[in-house]
C-alpha cells in the first residue's frame, strides 16, 4: 500500500495543498492531478456520482496524488465503498459530535481497533496487495470532518480530541445557514474569529484545520493563522473563472 504522505505531512504540522473535484470527469480529475496537487477530493455529496464513476476518477488520479472522497454522509456503507474502491481518505459532512467522529474513525479501521469490513478489492490491487493493505491501511487512511453546524462549533475541541481525526474542514456556506447568517454576504467577523480559535485547537490537538480558498493570497493568510489542510479551488470554479476571464477580455477588444 502506498504511504499517505498527505496524512504524514498533516501529522507533522506541515501544510498540504488540495482541490475539490465536482465535475465528475475523470479527464478533468487527471488534469488536476498532473498539475501537482498533493490531494484531490472527489465530491459525491452534492452531485450525482455513483460508486462506479468515483472508481473511474480514482483510476485517473491515484498515481499522481492522494485521493480523498467526500462521502454523502457518515453512513458506514458510503465510507466503506469509498475506501474499498481506492480512496485513501474521506471527507465527511455534517459531523456534529465527538461520538459521531469516533464512529466515523472506527468505520475506517480494521478490527481490533475499528469496525471496517474486509473487502478492499481495487484498493488492494485486486487482492495482489492483500497482506500489505491489511497491515498498513489503518495507518494510511486520512479522516477529515466537515464543520458546518453550530453544534459542531460547540463541540469542536471534543471532536478534535478523538484519536484518528486528522483534519477539520470548515464548510462556510452551511455553517452560515446554521448560524442564521446569509452565506452570500460573507465574510463575517464572528466566523473569522471562530476559525482563528479553531486553528489554536487544532495545534493543541494535533489536528489540521482547513477551509476552501479562492486565491493564493487568502491561502497564505490562512497558512499564517495555522491552517494546514488547504483546498484551493474546485475544478468547475477554476475552469469557469478562466473561461469568464477570456470572454471578458475578448469583449473589450
Amino acid at each position: 500500500m502506498r504511504k499517505n504522505w498527505v496524512r504524514e505531512k498533516l501529522k507533522a504540522n506541515q501544510p498540504a495543498l488540495g482541490a475539490m473535484l465536482g465535475l465528475g470527469s475523470p479527464n478533468a480529475a487527471e488534469l488536476m492531478a498532473q498539475a501537482g496537487y498533493e490531494f484531490l477530493i472527489i465530491e459525491t455529496e452534492h452531485n450525482g456520482l455513483d460508486t462506479a464513476q468515483v472508481e473511474h476518477m480514482l483510476m485517473a488520479i491515484r498515481q499522481h496524488t492522494i485521493p480523498i472522497v467526500r462521502v454523502p454522509s457518515h453512513d458506514p456503507v458510503f465510507i466503506q465503498r469509498a475506501l474499498d474502491v481506492g480512496g485513501m481518505g474521506i471527507l465527511v459532512p455534517m459531523t456534529r459530535t465527538a461520538e459521531e467522529a469516533a464512529k466515523i474513525v472506527s468505520t475506517t479501521r480494521y478490527p481490533p481497533v475499528g469496525t471496517r469490513g474486509f473487502g478492499p478489492l481495487r484498493a488492494s490491487q485486486y487482492t495482489f496487495d492483500y497482506d500489505d493493505y491489511y497491515a498498513n491501511a489503518n495507518d494510511n487512511i486520512l479522516v477529515a470532518l466537515i464543520v458546518e453546524t453550530k453544534e459542531a462549533l460547540d463541540n469542536l475541541d471534543e471532536i478534535a480530541s478523538v484519536p484518528g481525526v486528522d483534519a477539520l474542514f470548515f464548510g462556510l456556506f452551511d455553517l452560515c445557514l446554521s448560524l442564521g447568517l446569509n452565506p452570500m454576504q460573507q465574510p463575517f467577523a464572528e466566523l473569522e474569529q471562530t476559525m482563528e480559535k479553531a486553528a489554536e485547537i487544532g495545534k493543541k490537538r494535533g489536528v489540521a484545520i482547513g477551509v476552501g480558498v479562492p486565491s493564493m493570497e487568502e491561502l497564505q493568510q490562512r497558512n499564517e493563522l495555522g491552517f494546514r489542510f488547504h483546498v484551493y479551488g474546485t475544478d468547475y470554479m477554476l475552469l469557469g473563472n478562466a473561461a469568464k476571464a477570456g470572454v471578458e477580455a475578448f469583449n473589450q477588444l
